[in-house]
């Protein structure tokens, strides 16, 4: 009977590997200087975690139906994502739902528990960063060394292509 391996993902790896660095605190930003949007617990928050999780917000300022953990770096106080074009957090942008609300920790796969909802939180403004790839990519790197021989191309080639993007959630 064939054995099945299961496919691998950024958090299968993360989880079996307890891979990741946690960037020092005051590390410089890449774009911008850091506004203090955020509070010091937020930013112990995400210096210690390995991922976000993001919802987009409805017009009316509602959570989307939408939520998915995913590796993020900062830049400041802003988090950075990189996720394929034409999955829900770029889509959501390009519809005009330049919102969304993030939660700082690692609580497994989200459909699973809503165990999130109860980390730190902000709300922030959603925009494509055109500018800065290589800087946002070394960063990834840095932070997620284990993974990145495998996603760190993809990353690339993706930023490059158009078939992802990066995107800046800046405290609201």
């Amino acid at each position: 009977m064939p054995v099945h391996t299961p496919h691998l993902t950024r958090r299968r790896f993360l989880e079996a590997t307890g891979a990741g660095l946690v960037l020092a605190a005051g590390a410089p930003t890449l774009f911008r200087a850091d506004t203090g949007a955020l509070g010091e617990a937020h930013r112990k928050a995400l210096a210690a975690s390995q991922l976000v999780y993001v919802s987009p917000l409805k017009k009316d300022g509602a959570e989307s139906t939408c939520h998915g953990e995913v590796w993020f770096v900062s830049d400041g106080d802003d988090v950075l994502v990189v996720t394929d074009a034409t999955r829900w957090k770029a889509t959501s942008i390009q519809k005009g739902l330049g919102r969304a609300r993030l939660w700082i920790g690692d609580h497994g796969v989200w459909t699973k528990s809503d165990a999130f909802k109860q980390s730190p939180s902000f709300d922030a403004a959603a925009s494509f960063e055109s500018q800065g790839h290589p800087a946002a990519l070394e960063k990834f790197g840095t932070r997620y060394p284990d993974g990145w021989d495998k996603w760190g191309p993809r990353f690339k080639d993706g930023l490059a292509d158009g078939s992802r993007v990066l995107i800046r959630y800046r405290p609201a």
